[in-house]
């Protein structure tokens, strides 16, 4: 087993466990999933750079630390390897190993060409390569003007990285409802989940409602949160509406209000997010006395161990990026991105719909055993996605993560101690996003109704 893991790290063998009770993976799995451990490293490496307690504890456990500071020139009490710059740098050269193995591997079809081996092995020298990115970053000249353009590049980047993920959401909604519709026709029993699962989304969307309508408002304040609470509502009451209008069922058989209920829990739970994420409101009470509002009063409660919250908050929020970047890099989620879906034919109704049927297991060609994991080289007859797309994906999810853990536009205060403390720039980018994502619903179904003569498929 030891000789394939140094294969892996320095040839083109696929990576594997050494232990034979793991099930077995797919060489085009665990490619990514390297990949995926390169973005997690990365990731860990500047949230402690914006924690300021791990550097306290740094200073004060680590004998010789003002001297270790000077020797690797980091600045008296490397303050060079803390706050939001370093995180840009460290970004920058993580984004830039993803960029330049997206012009890298841009149009290979095959997985046996000179490009595709060093995209599926080598992984030590990729590993090397990507800490030296890294690294280089702190000794580029004229820092200022880096960051300062370097900010807006990661904003664009972020911004582009949130659109995509809409677009996947409401994909996935289409393909959902096209997926169980295909079943009722042969079944009655995917009648019954479709209007199950329905019922269950707009019980949770109003429930959310309700909820934040009680606890997120105030009779004297909280315009704010009131104003948004009954806008982003009714546009969920809106797109439900649209999406069962007679002119959108004639041309769109296969829109339902299953599309629709996953939308409007997902404008709910933004809406929610967003308003968590607002700073919080102060009125003055009948004893001339501050008073918080617009947040719940239990939630005070919920943020007394803030390094606690934060933790379990950021391995969540991460957890979430991680997924997307690797679920929305198949070849059907790129696809898709160019309007290119399945016909409603080749369907087969299931349950775990975005998994693989089992059909196409049986195109395996080649087993490998080593003693450990067992390995199958599923790419024999051509690559199972797209290589370019994969690394475009997870170089706007550097850009993003970059802007997150810098609160995005209010980077000077930026600590991850704080990650979830309210700014205005994460709420209204919350906002947006979930105006956007109705928007892009909005769009798939009215499309075919705006450009009657080209062919439209969900």
């Amino acid at each position: 087993c030891l000789t394939f893991q140094l294969a892996c790290c320095c040839g083109t063998a696929a990576c594997s466990l050494c232990c034979k009770c793991c099930p077995k993976i797919k060489q085009s799995t665990s490619t990514r999933f390297m990949y995926a451990l390169y973005f997690i490293l990365v990731t860990i490496i500047c949230c402690v750079m914006m924690s300021t307690t791990v550097a306290n504890e740094m200073k004060t456990h680590i004998p010789f630390y003002k001297q270790m500071c000077k020797g690797i020139q980091a600045g008296e009490m490397c303050e060079k390897l803390v706050g939001y710059s370093a995180v840009y740098k460290v970004c920058f050269g993580m984004a830039c190993f993803f960029f330049l193995f997206f012009l890298f591997t841009i149009k290979i079809n095959s997985s046996k060409s000179c490009r595709a081996y060093i995209h599926n092995g080598f992984w030590l020298i990729k590993l090397i390569v990507l800490a030296a990115m890294c690294s280089g970053a702190f000794f580029i000249s004229d820092q200022d003007t880096f960051l300062n353009a370097w900010r807006y590049v990661g904003a664009t980047g972020g911004f582009l990285f949130i659109a995509i993920q809409l677009i996947l959401l409401v994909e996935f909604t289409h393909k959902w409802n096209k997926n169980w519709t295909a079943g009722a026709n042969h079944k009655q029993v995917w009648n019954g989940l479709l209007a199950l699962v329905t019922l269950i989304l707009y019980s949770i969307a109003v429930a959310a409602l309700v909820l934040m309508a009680l606890f997120y408002t105030h009779a004297e304040g909280c315009m704010y949160n009131k104003v948004l609470i009954g806008v982003n509502g009714g546009l969920c009451l809106f797109v439900s509406l649209v999406a069962i209008s007679p002119c959108v069922q004639n041309r769109q058989p296969h829109s339902g209000l299953l599309q629709s209920g996953v939308i409007s829990c997902y404008v709910m739970y933004l809406t929610f997010s967003a308003l968590s994420s607002k700073p919080p409101e102060t009125i003055l009470d009948e004893n001339n006395r501050n008073v918080t509002i617009c947040v719940p009063e239990f939630s005070q409660g919920l943020h007394r161990d803030e390094n606690l919250v934060t933790a379990l908050g950021t391995t969540i929020l991460f957890g979430c990026i991680l997924y997307s970047c690797l679920t929305s890099t198949t070849r059907a989620s790129s696809e898709a991105l160019r309007g290119i879906y399945a016909t409603a034919e080749t369907e087969v109704a299931r349950c775990c719909f975005c998994c693989v049927p089992d059909g196409d297991a049986d195109a395996e060609e080649h087993t490998e055993k080593r003693g450990g994991q067992t390995v199958v080289y599923d790419e024999k007859k051509g690559t199972v996605y797209s290589y370019a797309y994969f690394h475009f994906v997870f170089f706007l999810a550097s850009l993003y993560v970059m802007m997150t853990v810098t609160h995005w536009f209010h980077y000077e205060s930026a600590q991850i101690e704080k990650f979830f403390t309210g700014t205005w720039s994460i709420f209204w980018i919350k906002m947006i996003s979930c105006w956007v994502c109705v928007c892009l619903y909005l769009w798939t179904l009215i499309a075919p109704l705006c450009c009657p003569t080209r062919e439209f498929s969900v």
